[in-house]
């Protein structure tokens, strides 16, 4: 079976690796030929690509997957899918980001056009999954997945104040929240440090974060490590005892599926599809974004709380357990197959003109 992924394939340049990505070479390992695109830097020169790829190269996949974004990526996915529909290609939608429920109830319409084009449509999440079946009914449950192999369990039975970052810096993850956490941390545990993890996105984000170290005082505890590969993601989260996720808007963050994993006790902001993901007090502790003293709170709980980390770093590993590329690629393949025997044009067709 031949399948064309459209996505963003960039962690080669950017530091940051897909899920698509891992997709791709998951495919590949279980005999599939796999076509990717793009590589691209620049949305025009992406979209062009990705276009361009489509239609050169129609002869070499039966079925396609394109991820779905919002704001300016989900017109390109307009685009990709228009031109795979002029082809009679079979297309799977992936839908991605924790802003995409809000951009669908701006765009109604043109949000349920574009789903219902689809031979089927995944969503990572139960939080993407409840928000945007209104637009299709039928939206299948594909949760992000791990290779469990590659995240040594360290149970966390006395943690220490070991505080690790791991996202890029951009705003909508709040990186300075992180910064002030450690400030607050500090007042009761001066041995406290932060490691900050990830790729500049270049929109100023950085440069804040070091400038709110230098106003709190805490910069000799804070390291910024920048992007690393993917391979070094496990070592990074364990060189800490506690995750945080400070982001504004989210989905299901893999970082945080990956400090799960590693069994680290993880405090995120409980915004989007991440209570979907760490049930609070079971194995991690959620609180309100951009709340530096509700973090900090959470922080010392896990710290002074007899047990508390102890049972929440056991429980994280469990849960990823289902995240197992073991279990999750069967799925895909399934949906892909199924996908690849539509007549998607002509379906699309027919319902459209009812």
């Amino acid at each position: 079976m031949r399948v064309l992924l459209a996505g963003n394939f960039l962690s080669a340049s950017v530091g940051n690796r897909g899920v698509c990505e891992d997709l791709a070479d998951r495919l590949r390992g279980a005999g599939w030929s796999v076509l990717t695109t793009s590589r691209q830097h620049g949305r025009a020169r992406r979209l062009a690509d990705m276009l361009a790829t489509v239609w050169r190269r129609r002869r070499e996949y039966h079925v396609a997957n394109v991820d779905v974004y919002s704001g300016p990526s989900f017109y390109w996915a307009e685009a990709v899918t228009w031109t795979l529909r002029r082809l009679g290609k079979p297309y799977v939608l992936t839908l991605h980001g924790g802003a995409l429920p809000d951009f669908a109830a701006r765009s109604p319409q043109r949000v349920r056009r574009l789903l219902e084009s689809a031979a089927a449509v995944t969503a990572p999440s139960a939080f993407l999954l409840e928000n945007l079946r209104a637009y299709r009914a039928d939206l299948r449950l594909i949760p992000n997945a791990l290779d469990l192999e590659l995240y040594p369990f360290h149970h966390r039975t006395a943690p220490r104040p070991r505080l690790v970052w791991v996202r890029a810096f951009h705003e909508i993850y709040d990186p300075s929240l992180a910064v002030q956490v450690l400030a607050r941390v500090r007042e009761r545990h001066p041995d406290a440090t932060l490691e900050m993890v990830g790729p500049d996105k270049h929109d100023g984000s950085l440069e804040h974060t070091r400038s709110a170290a230098e106003q709190l005082g805490v910069t000799a505890a804070l390291r910024f490590t920048g992007a690393v590969p993917k391979s070094r993601i496990p070592e990074r989260i364990n060189a800490g005892d506690i995750f945080l996720n400070t982001a504004a808007i989210d989905n299901t963050p893999v970082s945080v599926m990956e400090a799960m994993a590693c069994g680290a006790c993880v405090v995120s902001t409980n915004v989007g599809g991440v209570p979907n993901l760490v049930a609070n007090g079971e194995d991690g502790l959620l609180v309100q974004p951009r709340n530096p003293e509700a973090m900090a709170a959470a922080v010392e709980r896990l710290l002074s709380e007899a047990g508390l980390a102890q049972r929440i770093s056991l429980a994280a590993r469990a849960k990823t357990e289902a995240f197992d590329w073991g279990t999750v690629l069967p799925q895909w393949e399934d949906m892909l197959r199924e996908a690849a025997s539509h007549r998607q044009a002509d379906e699309y067709a027919a319902r459209t003109s009812a």
